[in-house]
């Protein structure tokens, strides 16, 4: 007793609401826009089912991301064990909001796919999730600093290549 009482997880579908856009980027730039949406559903099944076990006051966007990376891996994988479709896909719905240039969206996808995986990987779980390279380099391998410098060296070649796409 005497300990302060620990707050009750908030329902899951507030966690859906605040992080699920977060948790799409990320997706997106770690295994392409084709399959973001099956990263991500899987992301959330996955969370949905431990939800109920994660300690109170965990950072619920790291762990997010955690399990998007996990995922992201397993789709990877996945991926090199398919053949490759020929037949073009149909448009994927996008999240609200402004409306997009598909244009330039396809550029910059472009662009980030066409990153080193490590530095892919380090742009999309600090610049688009957030996570401090601390939590980066645990998700990727290696120091806090590495993590820096290639999240760095992604977000400069993105510039250059977006530079030159003007």
């Amino acid at each position: 007793m005497g300990g302060r009482a620990e707050q009750p997880l908030e329902p899951f579908e507030a966690v859906v609401q605040r992080h699920g856009a977060v948790v799409l980027r990320v997706c997106r730039a770690v295994v392409g826009p084709d399959a973001a949406d099956d990263a991500w559903s899987e992301t959330f099944l996955s969370a949905l089912r431990a939800y109920p076990s994660l300690p109170p006051g965990s950072d619920v966007r790291a762990w997010l991301v955690t399990i998007a990376h996990r995922k992201a891996l397993d789709a990877h994988r996945a991926a090199r064990r398919r053949p490759v479709p020929s037949a073009q896909l149909p448009e994927v719905a996008a999240p609200a909001g402004p409306e997009p240039d598909p244009v330039r969206d396809a550029r910059l996808w472009a662009a980030v796919a066409a990153l080193p995986p490590k530095q892919r990987r380090c742009v999309a779980y600090h610049h688009l999730a957030g996570l401090p390279h601390a939590q980066v380099a645990e998700l990727v391998g290696g120091t806090p600093e590495a993590a820096r410098r290639a999240a760095a060296d992604g977000v400069a070649a993105l510039r250059r290549t977006w530079d030159g796409q003007r």
